[in-house]
């Protein structure tokens, strides 16, 4: 959902997508499965000790001042995602 929504905010917000756990070929094709060129992607488990992630879904909105605005586990609809970020927008 992420993905379809990053289109209308591609002007104001940078998508990442940090896979962990995994080997990178395995992981490629997953994100080439799930991601347009609306979600950057990446492999990196730092990120995930760095934000206390403990499993997958969770998403982190931060600013370019590395401030967390927001996360959270699981997966959310289209209107809650609107709703984070157009408040990420803000910053």
């Amino acid at each position: 959902m992420i993905d379809a929504v990053a289109s209308d905010y591609q002007e104001t917000i940078s998508f990442i997508a940090v896979a962990g756990r995994s080997d990178l070929e395995p992981t490629a094709q997953r994100a080439e499965e799930l991601l347009t060129d609306n979600v950057a992607w990446g492999l990196d488990e730092s990120v995930w000790e760095l934000y206390d992630i403990l499993g997958q879904p969770a998403s982190v909105m931060i600013t370019g001042d590395d401030i967390v605005v927001d996360d959270w586990y699981g997966v959310l609809g289209e209107e809650e995602l609107r709703k984070k970020f157009d408040l990420l927008a803000t910053f």
